[in-house]
């Protein structure tokens, strides 16, 4: 469905506006508490704010643990559908939160690929067909001098048809 709704609006608006303004008013993504700051125009930089609200405070007054793992989740996959394109298959595959500290204030992070990063992550599924991308990000305060917790995240990528055989022969 938001696939769907995505290819309508990019007859109107930039690509970029849609990736922000479509997982804020995401109820999926809404619940997290997260909310898209920024969004670069290329979708390779993304900013993410946890702010900390009555909805996602816990009971010795932090922002509860899974609303900052759910925050994180589909980000770093949905910029890779969008900059890779159709004739790729992304997936979340694996993730791994390790707090650090207490989160009292609002929390940030930052999704960021490199262009570099892109035309490598291209050239190993060329050659290998699919491959399992790891990407760390720290959640931090506003000016990234506190890290309160460390995030990891397998993505799997692979060649849209190579993806569609493996499937018919399981």
């Amino acid at each position: 469905m938001y696939a769907t709704i995505s290819i309508f609006l990019k007859r109107f608006f930039k690509q970029s506006t849609i990736f922000k303004y479509g997982f804020n008013i995401s109820p999926m993504y809404r619940r997290s508490t997260g909310k898209i700051n920024y969004v670069s125009e290329d979708l390779l930089k993304a900013q993410v704010k946890i702010p900390i609200t009555y909805k996602n405070k816990n009971y010795v007054g932090s922002i509860f643990g899974g609303s900052l793992f759910s925050a994180t989740d589909p980000v770093f996959m949905i910029q890779l559908i969008n900059i890779l394109g159709d004739t790729y298959v992304v997936w979340d595959k694996e993730a791994s939160i390790k707090f650090k500290r207490p989160v009292k204030q609002d929390a940030y992070v930052d999704f960021i690929f490199s262009e570099d990063e892109i035309k490598q992550i291209k050239k190993q599924v060329k050659n290998e067909q699919e491959i399992n991308l790891i990407k760390d990000i720290k959640i931090t305060n506003q000016d990234k001098t506190v890290v309160f917790a460390e995030v990891s995240k397998t993505i799997y990528i692979a060649d849209k048809t190579y993806y569609k055989n493996k499937r018919k022969k399981k």
